[in-house]
């Protein structure tokens, strides 16, 4: 008899799907149930996209922009992202040290696939964005978990940067403000880290600033490569339209660097996907080229409710929460509940299982700190209304009373 065919490769066997869309599946097929399902899983503004950005892409694709793009960006756009560096970063960069992908992850894996070689290990700051790690291993890297607790407001500290970096490390990955904790460095901070960088010069900095204008309380962001000029030409910056300007489907993420490193990935990008939609590149140069306002009314929006979500979750005994520096997630911290019974007199044994609890008793959608690095935790997302914010913490908070702690000597 024929063997059955495995069309699968090996070294797919470690890559999960991701965990904020699988939780939303989920979701999904909870409401094709009747069930009524909050889903705050998915890290998406529920914004529309900005009259003047949806008018740009209307107007590029009436004026003929429909044909193939080059392969890394059209002209226009590449000058805006130059332009957005200057102004917002007082970075210099030119045209040729700027890439435009599909998204911002598109970004992220061109510059992993362009740099790797078998072994090399990656430095995640956990918790960390998922896909990180598994672009690692898909491409042959190792990746390297530095935990960075709520004690350490999620940030990674020098010395704990300066004991994980070894002869094989390649990247260090800093993604703030973060998803999921929402954390942001100080300048101080990123000169500290830079200063531990400055002594391994064969390790980049992958700067993932792309809720860089989702931040609170009146604090200023600054860029890695701003803060450290010394690492410039290790460091890029990945960035893109998705949160700032509510273009999620959109798909325009960029990047800046090293020229080398640059080209290297415009190499990569030919052979998987060519240029990005022309009609999405034209929408994306007019979001950054273009008035503001939309984005100062999503922060003030972001802001208020990020301000919600703490207040009520601090309200919620045996849930933690400090309030996230930027981005709209929230991550909180539900170790109180490890080891306690559901009603049904199931035991809760880590946060994936909190999280299945919630999903089934109280139907709100979250995703388990673990798919992030770090348990045990659990990430909403904050994007979404304040009356939908409120149902879904009342119904939290419901769940968690019906849990039964079981006290240990």
């Amino acid at each position: 008899m024929e063997q059955p065919l495995n069309p699968v490769s090996s070294r797919l066997t470690p890559i999960k799907p991701s965990a904020s869309a699988w939780v939303s599946q989920a979701a999904k097929a909870l409401k094709a149930q009747g069930h009524d399902v909050i889903d705050m899983g998915l890290g998406e503004p529920d914004f529309d996209t900005p009259a003047h950005i949806v008018e740009a892409a209307h107007a590029a694709a009436k004026a003929g922009q429909t044909r193939y793009p080059p392969t890394d960006g059209t002209a226009e756009l590449k000058q805006a992202v130059v332009d957005k560096f200057k102004r917002e970063n007082n970075l210099d960069y030119s045209s040729s040290q700027v890439i435009v992908s599909n998204g911002a992850k598109q970004v992220i894996f061109n510059a992993l696939m362009a740099s790797l070689e078998d072994g090399h290990e990656v430095l995640l700051c956990a918790p960390y964005f998922g896909q990180y790690k598994d672009m690692v291993l898909i491409l042959g890297g190792k990746p390297v978990e530095l935990p960075c607790s709520a004690a350490d407001k999620f940030l990674v500290t020098a010395s704990a940067l300066n004991d994980a970096i070894t002869s094989k490390t390649r990247w260090i990955i800093l993604n703030a403000p973060s998803n999921p904790s929402g954390a942001l460095y100080s300048s101080q901070q990123l000169n500290a880290i830079g200063d531990v960088l400055d002594r391994h010069p064969q390790v980049m900095v992958m700067a993932d600033e792309i809720y860089e204008h989702i931040i609170f309380d009146d604090q200023k962001f600054v860029s890695f490569a701003a803060a450290n000029p010394q690492l410039k030409q290790r460091t890029l910056i990945v960035n893109g339209v998705s949160k700032a300007y509510a273009m999620t489907g959109w798909r325009i993420g960029y990047g800046a660097g090293n020229q080398d490193l640059i080209s290297a990935m415009v190499k990569v990008q030919s052979q998987i996907s060519s240029g990005a939609c022309s009609v999405a590149q034209a929408a994306a140069a007019a979001a950054l080229n273009g008035p503001q306002d939309s984005v100062r009314d999503f922060r003030v929006a972001f802001e208020r409710r990020r301000n919600l979500v703490v207040s009520r979750i601090q309200q919620i005994e045996g849930l933690t929460l400090d309030a996230p520096g930027g981005a709209f997630y929230a991550f909180i911290g539900c170790d109180h509940f490890i080891g306690a019974s559901t009603p049904n007199g199931t035991t809760i044994k880590d946060d994936t299982q909190f999280t299945q609890y919630l999903l089934e008793d109280a139907k709100v959608a979250a995703v388990a700190g673990s798919a992030y690095g770090l348990s045990p935790f659990f990430r909403l997302s904050t994007a979404t209304a304040d009356d939908i914010l409120n149902q879904a913490i009342d119904r939290i908070a419901e769940s968690v009373a019906k849990l039964t702690i079981n006290k240990t000597d």
